[in-house]
């Protein structure tokens, strides 16, 4: 069939009856829904949603650790985190990866501080460590926008993909070899978190 062909056509006979059918009645609502009927996460759903609608939009994000997203070990920047991150990169890399296939981490020049972004519930199960610190609920953290990759400010060392985090495990034992420090004060750092971006 060519694009000049005619479609075949049904025929329609003017003096055919149409079977009855039932009125159709719409109803109407006010459009507020009752608190009480809606999840009791589903605010935070919205809230989430909205958030990372603002980071593809390239503004900074805030969000909670630990959920669905990820939680995050934080150690010093520096040549010997530099070098672990050169491992993670080989570890991570699969098939046709860039050559920087580690998981996402933000770099905050202004408190030589690199962020590992580490599957959700690490924090967990994450013994005490010389050189990192880990942490997850109830702690949040300001993003910076996905197209940040460089100074000046926090900005994504490693991008923030869609297809991994980095594996905790692996960065352990390269913290253990490589020794980054001094690692940052827990409280200190759980109270400058949402704002580094």
């Amino acid at each position: 069939m060519s694009l000049t062909d005619q479609l075949p056509r049904r025929v329609l006979t003017p003096e055919r009856t149409l079977p009855d059918t039932a009125p159709v009645g719409f109803t109407t609502t006010s459009g507020a829904v009752d608190p009480k009927h809606v999840a009791p996460d589903m605010g935070d759903l919205a809230a989430r949603v909205r958030s990372l609608m603002a980071l593809q939009q390239q503004k900074v994000l805030q969000l909670p650790l630990g959920g669905r997203f990820f939680d995050i070990v934080v150690t010093a920047s520096g040549a010997s985190a530099y070098a672990a991150m050169a491992v993670m990169d080989g570890i991570q890399q699969t098939g046709d990866d860039q050559p920087d296939a580690c998981g996402p981490v933000i770099e905050d020049p202004q408190r030589s501080w690199l962020i590992w972004l580490v599957p959700p519930g690490t924090s967990e199960r994450w013994a005490p460590h010389s050189h990192a610190l880990c942490l997850g609920r109830p702690h949040r953290i300001a993003l910076p926008p996905m197209a940040m990759t460089e100074p000046p400010g926090p900005y994504w060392l490693r991008p923030c993909r869609g297809d991994r985090l980095v594996p905790p495990a692996a960065l352990r034992q390269l913290l253990d070899q490589f020794q980054p420090g001094p690692a940052p004060h827990e409280t200190l750092l759980g109270s400058v978190l949402s704002t580094i971006a």
